[in-house]
């Protein structure tokens, strides 16, 4: 499907006027889902002129993907950033922005920093917009302030450790550690949107990954969880070095198609 993009401003949000990037497939069906996506980036990045891969794969499996720039009014810093989108989240569920319709499903999705903010956002959905919500999108969550798991200790060879302490320090220097900012932490995760979520072989945030799916599982939360073989360029989502052209797209669109379909037929997925 060919995917087409338009710049726009979410002029209606309550917390203020928020800059979008919509992306969607030139050909896609009544009543599309609506994802929110957050970049990557390591609480650092706020380019908004760039790329977004990810979300070019999302609408290739046929959805509306608003592209949000949470970082502009965030400046990185929690929480600040997660109020932002928390906050496009629920213009999105109130409007749906004109662009779905009342039937088109609302989900919240991101990669590595942008997976954060979304486990967030899924977060504060479940507390305080129950049933809004009808599925999260997880793809290599940066989830573990303390960087302690045993994959982590590949990021120095992509590049990207120094990069996470420092995007970890910038992001909670307000002080003390939230559920929200840090979702892996977070004692009660029963009761939030289904999730599908990526990892790979090679990535360093393999095990945060792995491990957050493994306790929304035990809390009785639907996972579709996917780890990519070594080898698909998987660590360039979120700007690590990777030695051969990327080939994961494809794969996330396929698995985002069927995880549409099993929360369509399934709206709890358990």
């Amino acid at each position: 499907m060919t995917v087409e993009w338009k710049d726009m401003m979410l002029d209606k949000v309550a917390i203020g006027p928020v800059s979008a990037r919509i992306y969607q497939g030139a050909d896609y069906g009544k009543g599309p889902p609506i994802v929110l996506y957050l970049h990557g980036g390591a609480f650092l990045d706020s380019d908004k002129n760039v790329d977004r891969p990810v979300a070019m794969s999302l609408a290739k499996a046929g959805a509306i993907v608003v592209a949000a720039d949470y970082s502009s009014l965030s400046g990185n810093l929690f929480p600040q950033a997660l109020e932002v989108s928390f906050s496009v989240f629920t213009y999105l569920a109130n409007k749906r922005a004109g662009l779905g319709d009342r039937k088109s499903l609302l989900f919240v999705a991101g990669e590595e920093a942008g997976g954060n903010v979304a486990a967030g956002v899924a977060l504060k959905a479940r507390d305080q917009m129950p049933d809004a919500l009808d599925g999260q999108i997880l793809i290599s969550p940066l989830l573990d302030p303390f960087m302690g798991t045993s994959s982590i200790r590949k990021a120095e060879a992509i590049g990207m450790r120094q990069r996470w302490t420092e995007g970890w320090s910038h992001y909670l220097s307000g002080g003390g550690c939230h559920p929200y900012a840090a979702p892996c932490l977070c004692s009660r995760i029963s009761g939030v949107a289904p999730a599908l979520i990526f990892t790979a072989e090679d990535d360093p945030l393999h095990d945060e990954t792995i491990g957050y799916g493994a306790r929304l599982k035990q809390a009785g939360v639907g996972v579709r969880q996917h780890v990519l073989p070594a080898g698909t360029g998987w660590p360039s989502i979120y700007g690590g070095k990777s030695d051969g052209a990327p080939d994961w797209q494809e794969n996330v669109s396929r698995h985002f198609g069927s995880f549409l379909r099993d929360v369509s037929v399934q709206p709890q997925l358990h």
